[in-house]
């Protein structure tokens, strides 16, 4: 009976030792040489768990694992070694790279096409697809308005940001609750005088009215009470236009007239420029800009 020499009981039972059999047995390879030395053992299998972890390009030359070509493998494994005795140890572990990722590409919700932006096809379009709008032929509702001028250099018609909709009909303003359908005469100008333009204030109940007298008269909706009335212009004013608490006023007389209803005065400001009538007046969404046109290509 023979006992077994320090160094193999070292090598089969110690619990320090870095590589035993079944380091091999986890990638599936053959220990085909179990004499190999500790040292070749430990630094095999660390190249091996390198290239297995973090990919082959991890793994340096000389005794590391190097990327076979297709040519020098006849099985189809992807990393090899060698043996002591020279040969080829031919291995291929069942996950590589398991620490690699690829950025996934972002494609729109609303692309029907299953490529991405990166390789396009002539003649698709990535623009999401809008539904046709259908507009009805015929009108829900129909609101009659007698005495309403045929002019188009007129403004006649406004609705309000509280769903209220003010008309000018000759020398009345009659005020339409879309809610309700509930119909409210708010003014009457007198025989003398004609609504050319009517415009809501941005916030609350205010009305401003232009008058064919050139004078523009603010009205508060809710209580139907005439509040100021403005002068300065000479002719009819045909168009008005809000932005905040200034009120812009357009007229025959080829001014715009700047009113602050903070201040006492009939206007503030005078725009020229116009050589006709000035028919139209808009501000920008930001209230910095103030659009104007005019019958000027008499």
């Amino acid at each position: 009976m023979e006992t077994p020499t320090p160094s193999t009981s070292a090598s089969s039972t110690d619990p320090a030792t870095p590589v035993s059999s079944s380091n091999f047995a986890l990638f599936n390879l053959p220990n085909s040489n179990p004499g190999a030395s500790t040292d070749d053992s430990h630094s095999a299998y660390t190249n091996l768990l390198k290239s297995a972890l973090f990919g082959p390009e991890c793994v340096g030359g000389g005794n590391g694992f190097q990327p076979l070509t297709p040519e020098k493998s006849s099985s189809g494994g992807r990393f090899g070694t060698r043996n002591s005795d020279g040969s080829n140890l031919l291995i291929s572990p069942p996950n590589c790279n398991i620490f690699k990722y690829k950025t996934e590409t972002r494609k729109s919700l609303h692309s029907l096409s299953p490529f991405g932006y990166d390789d396009p096809l002539p003649g698709v379009s990535h623009s999401p697809v809008k539904a046709p709008r259908k507009i009805p032929r015929s009108p829900y509702k129909v609101l009659d308005a007698p005495a309403l001028q045929d002019d188009f250099y007129l403004n006649l018609v406004d609705w309000s940001p509280n769903n209220v909709l003010a008309v000018g009909l000759g020398t009345c303003v009659y005020l339409w609750h879309a809610s309700s359908s509930k119909v409210v005469k708010l003014c009457d100008l007198g025989f003398d005088d004609s609504v050319c333009s009517v415009g809501w204030a941005q916030h609350g109940t205010n009305l401003a009215v232009g008058t064919s007298n050139g004078k523009v008269q603010l009205w508060d909706a809710a209580r139907c009470k005439r509040v100021k009335t403005l002068e300065g212009h000479r002719l009819r004013v045909g168009s008005l236009a809000w932005s905040s608490s200034l009120l812009s006023s357009g007229s025959r007389d080829k001014t715009i007239l700047q009113r602050d209803l903070r201040t006492p005065d009939d206007y503030v400001s005078k725009l020229t420029g116009h050589k006709s009538e000035v028919c139209g007046l808009k501000w920008s969404y930001d209230n910095r800009e103030l659009a104007s046109g005019g019958n000027d290509n008499k």
